[in-house]
């Protein structure tokens, strides 16, 4: 995005008492609020990737006048992690940046690379969520998803073997073994969101096939979802979260009607 004043240094805050519950809040320069972006992170939800992956994309949102609340999470590997403990942590971040200074809640939306293009969707699919379920019951109500190579299908994903088994490690066995998991965590599962949705999937990517997204597009379509699938022929996996890429500018050339900052 086109910078025009330096935005402030990032600041961590926490939203709940392990390590890993806290979130880097960018902010654009000059007065708020500011719409806003969660940003999820991926890696097969296991430990070991963490929120740096999308700070570059961070300070570039927030050079162009949208805040971004770029959070971390428990992981599978880590106490606390896996089902329901990453769910609900990405749950209680995204529920935390309704409180944030300089935010409007109001004009929010999620956007998640791999691992977090699925929790990204499924953010802005809680509402769908019975009662008891994690995540149910949201604060933040996005206006709007954005999946950069990501996984919007579990059961799919799982069928698929993706990540060495990560679905299943996420949630605790397959879908025949879980199948209230996979119903609860899957935004396939909880369709329609009724929130418009971008999914940006590079084709030359073999981590998470661009498959995941031609059917979750198709699905949510057929959901009557409003849905926009942008593939880029010479991307890959990795390519759609950086900045100077042709997949970044995809999705920050789409974001203010996303947001309903423009017609």
């Amino acid at each position: 995005m086109a910078l025009s004043h330096k935005p402030p240094p990032a600041r961590q805050i926490a939203y709940g008492d392990h390590p890993d519950q806290v979130g880097n809040l960018h902010l654009p320069a000059g007065d708020g609020p500011w719409p806003v972006v969660v940003l999820v992170h991926g890696g097969f939800w296991r430990y070991g990737w963490d929120r740096t992956l999308m700070t570059p994309l961070a300070r570039d949102l927030a050079g162009g006048g949208i805040a971004a609340w770029n959070v971390e999470y428990r992981r599978v590997g880590q106490e606390g992690g896996g089902w329901p403990g990453t769910l609900a942590d990405v749950a209680a971040a995204a529920d935390a940046a309704a409180g944030l200074e300089g935010v409007d809640p109001t004009r929010a939306a999620t956007l998640g690379h791999s691992a977090g293009g699925h929790l990204a969707l499924w953010l802005a699919a809680r509402h769908r969520l019975p009662a008891g379920a994690p995540g149910a019951g949201p604060r933040l109500r996005p206006v709007a998803a954005v999946s950069q190579a990501g996984v919007g299908d579990l059961a799919r994903a799982a069928a698929d073997g993706l990540g060495g088994g990560a679905c299943e490690a996420l949630l605790g066995g397959t879908p025949l073994e879980r199948p209230d998991r996979y119903a609860a965590a899957s935004p396939a599962a909880l369709l329609p969101l009724g929130v418009p949705q971008l999914l940006v999937h590079g084709a030359r990517d073999d981590i998470v096939p661009p498959g995941q997204s031609r059917a979750y597009a198709h699905a949510a379509a057929a959901a009557g979802d409003e849905v926009e699938l942008v593939e880029l022929e010479q991307a890959d996996h990795f390519d759609v979260i950086e900045p100077g890429h042709a997949a970044w500018a995809a999705v920050v050339g789409r974001l203010p009607r996303l947001l309903g900052l423009a017609a």
